[in-house]
């Protein structure tokens, strides 16, 4: 029996608080942890494919997920929507050069948190290179390109549609118009929602909440995959451009010894 999918109507759209004071992390502890996701093994040997806005999104909301896929010998696909080139607005570093050097940060990711280090992943990468922060627009687009990329896997991972940014949002609802399309099992995974929400909050959807245990070489390759994203956990430019989209207080969200995706 596979994952259900979730194809329940859309939770409220949050506001998105982008800005200081965060929900910490000792505040997501006291909430009751979801259930185990349910034959987690049987719906990854058909096959994972990651649907992502933004090329370290599946390192943060499903790197275990992948790990445990490539260690049971499934077939990983990862599909980036954008090359992330709009993550620094303002700078004086150029959008293609900025992306260029994310893709190369999540390549080393990527093959970290398989345990192939310095090496190649045996996770097929494809990048459809829609304009960062401009998902809305191309959507449509977006769910004609997807449905060849996830028929035939057994189980798609893909942003949650009401994480609280525009390009979390439009990723997913497209993931899950090409899974209805092609009869494939989808789970959503929340970046932001982290941030804006509270462990009592009835915008988000606990009901359909499931968790994926990390085992320790699993959570210990994430950690490590983590450490690769310089231009997302350190100044761009060291003494000129400082902002940093991931900080410390953010990272915890990312660094525990589970997962959680809503089905």
């Amino acid at each position: 029996m596979s994952l259900p999918t979730f194809r329940g109507s859309r939770a409220p759209a949050p506001d998105p608080v982008h800005r200081p004071p965060w929900t910490a992390e000792s505040e997501w502890r006291k909430r009751p942890l979801p259930v185990e996701l349910p034959n987690g093994g049987k719906a990854l040997a058909g096959g994972l494919v990651v649907v992502a806005a933004h090329p370290e999104d599946p390192i943060l909301g499903v790197g275990g997920l992948i790990s445990r896929a490539v260690e049971a010998g499934s077939r990983v696909r990862v599909v980036t929507v954008t090359d992330g080139d709009a993550s620094h607005r303002g700078s004086k570093l150029p959008g293609s050069v900025l992306a260029a050097r994310r893709i190369r940060e999540v390549d080393r990711a990527f093959a970290t948190i398989v345990g192939n280090p310095g090496g190649v992943a045996p996770v097929e990468m494809l990048r459809l290179r829609v304009p960062d922060r401009a998902v809305a627009a191309h959507e449509r687009d977006i769910v004609q390109r997807l449905i060849p990329l996830v028929a035939g896997f057994g189980l798609c991972a893909a942003n949650w549609r009401s994480d609280g940014f525009e390009d979390h949002d439009s990723t997913g609802r497209a993931a899950e118009a090409a899974c209805s399309e092609t009869g494939v099992s989808l789970v959503e995974f929340p970046l932001r929602m982290w941030q804006w929400a509270r462990p009592d909050d009835t915008r988000v959807p606990w009901g359909r909440a499931v968790r994926v245990d990390l085992t320790e070489l699993q959570q210990a390759r994430k950690e490590r995959a983590l450490s690769c994203l310089a231009s997302q956990i350190s100044p761009l430019v060291p003494g000129r451009d400082d902002r940093v989209p991931l900080p410390p207080e953010k990272l915890t969200y990312f660094r525990r010894s589970y997962e959680v995706l809503f089905r």
